[in-house]
């Protein structure tokens, strides 16, 4: 249930309004013809009972030119107001698009109300007495801790643009390519309140064999990612939550070791994925990736960061290696223990429980270590650290808390229950094109081939897809976890009363 806004939250930003609406906002002219647009559209990202992040990216054209997205210089600003009418609206400050920051505006917009629908727009030109406004776009808050208001969100991992957007057996038509994925269209018509993304968002080492991993390199890729039709829709609608993985931020099972000159640095990879998606605070000088919302009184969720601080892949497992790092694990036990939510979901870009692969394919014929160690549900990786999280978790009593794992990375939707009784819900790859099957119980190729898994739900067949996530107050709130092909089939659902 949305509340009426209330004009007493625009506090922290109506001085903008005082100081920049004077300056001829409400007045336009014809734009001068460097073909200026903002041809990726809007996305609004981080949304919380009170703020948002609001980011968009001035170009010259609206489609790709030469498989890139060409940005253009300009200012522009971001109009917030509670109706389409935009009657006294409040403006982020004049935000400059330059090379340097790959012509990206974004700001952080504070002082709203928990609840309430809002509409915004980008103002733009190549300076701010020539302007125009682009299309109208709009985001919820979250209801909060106090309200009981029944919540819908999706979650996607594995956007492969090369394998949707190649010529084999399995790349979508040209018509569908001129629109971007299926999936995407699906959930728009689902109109959930949030949309998250746990990584795996581009792939920087696909197709395999280019070794290009310059800066222009990396941001290519979510140029020609965030400028398909079917993402600007959605994202004109749904705000969104973003998680990195490997693929998205250096290569394939990645840690921060440099083992390759020509592969993207470790700082390269953090600073492009903080770049090119709403995560973190513009103004912050020391910007975390990982955080929780309180979403209503029955939910919370936890995005966690896998790849900033993990210690290198190939360290013996033991107490000493971890995938969170020292700092991450003590502020999720911290925040656990806070939280009163009903239902507590943690959003993990790797799985904990699976079963994954246990070896990766062609390493071994290579010469090389064949056991893939990049998560928590690998005995050679990062399982040390997960076994002793689970023993935390059981200490305190999350197996009767409504606690569960949600995890992208894998191709295939499942859902797992550990040994222990945690539980796991993959929510598979978004793109058909990327999508395979997964590893089951007891298959020798698995990291579990004893099993000692129960998994209620795995893929019968490759398929893209994502996972809704529905949160229904009452007597007894009930969490229900469903699994959808691309086009809106449903492939398994499982629900979870409270106690």
């Amino acid at each position: 249930m949305q509340s009426q806004p209330s004009l007493g939250g625009y506090t922290t930003v109506l001085v903008i309004c005082v100081t920049t609406v004077l300056g001829g906002c409400a007045a336009e002219s014809p734009l001068e013809p460097i073909g200026l647009t903002n041809g990726q559209g809007e996305i609004a990202g981080e949304v919380t009972t009170n703020s948002v992040i609001l980011h968009s990216r001035l170009t010259t054209l609206a489609g790709l030119v030469d498989e890139d997205v060409a940005g253009a210089p300009g200012v522009a600003r971001f109009e917030l107001a509670a109706s389409e009418e935009f009657e006294n609206p409040t403006p982020s400050p004049w935000l400059n698009a330059t090379a340097g920051g790959d012509f990206i505006v974004k700001a952080k917009m504070t002082g709203l109300t928990a609840g309430t629908r809002y509409v915004y727009r980008l103002r733009y030109g190549p300076h701010e007495d020539n302007t125009r406004v682009g299309p109208i776009r709009s985001f919820s808050t979250l209801p909060g801790a106090d309200s009981s208001a029944e919540v819908n969100f999706v979650v996607v991992t594995g956007m492969n643009y090369a394998q949707f957007h190649g010529d084999g057996e399995r790349a979508a038509s040209p018509e569908e390519q001129a629109l971007g994925y299926p999936a995407l269209a699906t959930i728009l018509e689902k109109a959930p309140e949030f949309f998250v993304a746990t990584g795996d968002n581009v792939y920087y080492d696909v197709p395999f064999g280019e070794f290009d991993r310059t800066q222009p390199y990396l941001r290519k890729r979510w140029h020609q990612q965030l400028v398909q039709p079917r993402f600007v829709d959605l994202f004109s609608a749904v705000p969104t939550y973003w998680q990195k993985d490997d693929h998205d931020y250096r290569y394939n099972d990645c840690d921060n070791t440099i083992d390759n000159e020509p592969d993207p640095s470790p700082a390269l990879g953090a600073a492009t994925f903080l770049e090119q998606v709403p995560v973190v605070d513009p103004s912050d000088p020391n910007p975390l990736t990982y955080r929780t919302h309180r979403v209503s009184r029955d939910l919370q969720i936890w995005l966690t960061e896998g790849r900033d601080y993990r210690s290198p892949n190939m360290a013996e497992p033991g107490p000493e290696k971890t995938l969170w790092g020292a700092e991450q694990l003590a502020w999720l036990k911290e925040t656990l223990l806070e939280s009163d939510a009903t239902f507590k979901i943690l959003i993990s870009p790797t799985p904990m429980i699976g079963p994954d692969d246990a070896n990766q394919a062609g390493r071994q014929a290579e010469g090389h270590d064949p056991f893939k160690r990049d998560n928590h549900s690998n005995p050679y990786g990062f399982q040390y650290e997960r076994d002793t999280f689970f023993n935390w978790l059981e200490e305190h009593d999350f197996l009767d808390k409504q606690f569960y794992i949600v995890t992208g990375d894998r191709h295939w939707q499942y859902h797992s229950i550990h040994p222990r009784g945690f539980e796991e819900f993959s929510s598979g790859a978004l793109v058909d094109a990327n999508s395979r099957l997964g590893r089951y119980p007891g298959d020798p190729a698995s990291n579990d081939p004893d099993a000692l898994i129960e998994q209620p739900f795995s893929s019968p067949e490759p398929t893209g897809g994502f996972l809704e996530i529905t949160v229904t107050p009452g007597a007894a709130p009930a969490a229900t976890f469903r699994w959808f092909d691309e086009r809106g089939g449903l492939e398994y659902e499982t629900t979870k009363l409270a106690g």
